[in-house]
């Protein structure tokens, strides 16, 4: 199984690199990125950075529609597009060239540089990778309805010891509309996955994700 950081993600694309070193998997970051998000924004240049709230950092080559609401503590980075009636929650740090659509709804996430979220998704407790693209309507499902603790499955399972995780977005990753990724799930780079699927599990890299029981190599 592909799904430590190193293996999902390049660092260099996002702000919070230094503080995801310090794991070897992407969900054990999820706990610390309030604090991650109010460190770093801390340390902003008020000349690159506006802070229209506190604990808000927008900076001013980013364009914020005024009916987007920005909780705290966030971090919109540069040339990123907050569309209408997006919603963050809070604890969203959101890097470069992003674009958060209308009506869509961030909590408690890392999304790297250059990711899509367009339309009307939902992305709780996830790390979404460099040039990630979330489908209109597809969306992270980060609790079981059982509320048992999740677990990350593919060659062996892996207890995450946590209630709220959602999908880890491994780079260039295509996720396809009205798709959901339950809680747990986790997408090796440039793999993509069909839309109005039905995700669990790890997809690995470089893969088709058609349904749970056809996975298909990607060719080269």
């Amino acid at each position: 199984m592909h799904i430590t950081i190193t293996d999902l993600l390049d660092l260099s694309h996002t702000m919070a690199g230094d503080y995801l070193k310090q794991f070897q998997y992407p969900w054990e970051a999820l706990d610390g990125i309030k604090e991650l998000i109010l460190s770093l924004g801390a340390g902003l240049s008020p000349e690159e950075y506006d802070q229209p709230a506190e604990h808000v950092w927008v900076h001013k080559s980013a364009t914020v529609a005024p009916t987007a609401y920005l909780g705290a503590p966030c971090i919109i980075g540069p040339e990123t597009e907050v569309r209408h009636c997006a919603f963050i929650r809070g604890s969203a740090l959101v890097g470069a060239n992003c674009v958060v659509g209308n009506s869509v709804e961030l909590k408690n996430v890392i999304l790297f540089d250059n990711v899509q979220t367009p339309h009307y998704n939902y992305v709780g407790d996830s790390i979404l990778g460099y040039k990630s693209h979330m489908g209109a309507g597809s969306i992270t499902s980060n609790v079981k309805s059982d509320k048992t603790l999740v677990v990350v499955k593919g060659d062996t399972a892996i207890e995450t010891g946590r209630k709220k995780m959602g999908a880890i977005l491994g780079d260039h990753v295509e996720i396809g509309c009205n798709s959901v990724l339950n809680p747990g799930t986790v997408i090796g780079r440039r793999s993509s996955v069909y839309p109005t699927s039905c995700v669990r599990g790890v997809v690995p890299e470089d893969s088709i994700y058609k349904d749970k029981d056809h996975i298909i190599k990607r060719k080269a």
